[in-house]
Parts: C-alpha cells; structure tokens; sequence
C-alpha cells in the first residue's frame, strides 16, 4: 500500500483497484464500487477531506464530512476571488 503523507493520526494510503469490466456498464460498475468504498471509508472512520483530493466524483462524501462554516468561507472567498465562477465549478461548493 503506497502511502505519500504521514500525519500525527496516521497515513495517507493511495488505492488502485483494477477489475475487467462489462462493456456497456462499466460506468456503472465503477459507480457501484466507489459508492461502496467511500461508504465504508468514512463508517471506519476515514476521511475523503484530503487536502487535494476532493474533486467532483468525492463531492458527496465531502459535503457530509466538511463543516457547515467551512463551506460558507469557501463560498465567501469563490465569491470574491473568483466572481464569474470560471475557476473548477462545483467542486467544492455549488455553482
């Protein structure tokens, strides 16, 4: 297991999964197997904050995982750094 950041509450492991697929549902064969991985990530008490990880399929994870406060700060700063919303739209916050 790769691991590239070691915090005082442990380390950052890096997954692959690799698996053959069937063709004409593989997008759905991967959605069933990330829904069921980050589920269980987080009821084990992980986190899928990490600092530059989130990305839009981690966006429903995230949005149970972060405080409230920190998503209207983040709404704050977007607002004003980032006006026109050109910078990666509904990553961490809404549109």
């Amino acid at each position: 297991m790769p691991v590239t950041h070691v915090y005082p509450d442990g380390p950052a492991p890096y997954f692959s999964f690799h698996a053959l697929g069937r063709h004409g549902a593989l997008l759905e064969q991967w959605q069933a197997i990330k829904n069921a991985a980050s589920d269980a990530l987080i009821a084990a008490g992980g986190t899928i904050t990490h600092h530059h990880a989130v990305g839009r399929d981690h966006r429903f994870w995230y949005d149970r995982q972060r405080p409230e406060l920190c998503a209207a700060a983040l709404r704050g700063a977007k607002r004003e750094l980032d006006p026109q919303g050109m910078l990666n739209p509904g990553v961490l916050n809404d549109p």
